[in-house]
């Protein structure tokens, strides 16, 4: 049996896995391809091919697991996850799980107009990118009350590190707002987030969902110019939210049409996650120094 079970192994699933390995624990992954069970399995996991959206691949899943960890992303359109209804279709009862931690987004709050925002606040996303994700917290509750399994839901916003800045995006010269129209936006580190992935799986409180962040939002804006600086690029052009929507894309509209803050307090408290990244002048020198290879945590 294996200990830990992930699905959607990707950048965070990886440094998650590699916290568990160093605990001593065994890791599964799921990989849909040839090619990605190869770099799990060099990485030392045990792997399980099978594809989200095709559930009769799924038989092989190793689910009675300490803990699963459920990384994928809903498909990119509609307003359900069927894979992780799939997913959870393949769970026999025989073979629960003891514990589910959960990667949903902070986009299903909506917009909340610059305020504070803390887990109290009801979901009402804007967006179905947004409500994709709220159905899959929704899905996953209702199956985990039924089936007496915990489950843990982290609402994440932004995420960055290193391989995860809009490098392409501020060489391409593309337009941000102006600041003074730029919402209020928040992120977090990549590492900040897998140790908060770690800690709910050993310490969330059952049926609990906690905002995950660095605990400083600032503007979209001040982002872009804080990761041009970072990496010695020209700040990119700023236009008006008039002209921003005469010219980018829906989906980047549907980013600028939310603001809110995200308040840390219950990840900090209940779950004992201080970022070691608490804003981006101290996340993006760590990424810098990853980058040029002077030092490395994975």
């Amino acid at each position: 049996m294996s200990a830990v079970l992930i699905i959607g192994c990707g950048d965070v699933g990886r440094r998650v896995a590699a916290g568990e390995r160093a605990a001593g624990e065994s890791v599964t992954a799921l990989a849909r391809s040839a090619p990605s069970a190869a770099r799990l399995n060099a990485l030392g996991l045990q792997v399980v091919r099978g594809d989200l959206d095709h559930p009769e691949t799924l038989g092989g899943l190793p689910t009675r697991a300490a803990r699963v960890y459920y990384f994928a992303p809903p498909p990119s359109s509609g307003t359900t996850d069927p894979r992780l209804r799939h997913f959870l279709a393949a769970i026999a009862p025989a073979v629960l799980p003891a514990r589910i931690v959960l990667i949903s987004t902070s986009g299903v709050y909506g917009d909340c107009h610059g305020e504070w925002v803390t887990e109290e606040r009801p979901p009402c996303p804007d967006a179905d990118r947004a409500r994709r994700r709220l159905d899959a917290e929704q899905e996953l509750r209702r199956w985990g009350e039924r089936q007496g399994v915990a489950v843990v839901i982290l609402r994440v916003p932004g995420i960055y590190g290193p391989g995860r800045l809009p490098e392409k995006r501020l060489r391409a010269r593309e337009p941000v707002l102006r600041e003074e129209e730029s919402p209020w936006s928040n992120r977090v580190h990549v590492d900040d987030l897998a140790r908060a992935c770690l800690a709910a799986a050993e310490r969330g409180r059952p049926g609990a969902v906690y905002n995950i962040s660095d605990g400083h939002p600032t503007t979209m804006t001040d982002y872009f110019n804080y990761v041009a600086d970072a990496l010695g690029l020209e700040r990119p052009p700023q236009i008006t939210l008039a002209q921003a929507r005469a010219s980018l894309s829906e989906g980047m509209l549907s980013y600028l049409a939310e603001s809110k803050r995200l308040d840390n307090r219950r990840m900090r408290a209940e779950l004992g996650v201080e970022p070691l990244y608490p804003d981006l002048g101290q996340g993006l020198a760590a990424c810098m120094t990853e980058a040029t290879g002077v030092s490395g945590r994975e």
